[in-house]
């Protein structure tokens, strides 16, 4: 699949898919493009709770904006 940018909301009739991966094997902000989308199935801490997060291209926050811990 083609890498694409877009400015407005993205709607897919056939959903999206996301990787899943646990924090360990998260790979680091610098090294992903902004914007990339991953879930964390262990949501930091290691306790099976799953989380979105987002990378901003310093960091990666979850969906709510927060820092992952």
């Amino acid at each position: 699949m083609a890498l694409s940018t877009f400015s407005g909301p993205v709607r897919s009739n056939n959903g999206f898919q996301v990787p899943v991966v646990t924090t360990a094997n998260l790979p680091t902000a610098a090294s992903t493009a902004v914007g990339t989308v991953y879930m964390v199935s262990d949501n930091g801490a290691g306790n099976d709770e799953y989380c979105i997060v987002i990378n901003t291209g310093a960091a990666w926050v979850t969906a709510v904006g927060a820092a992952l811990s």
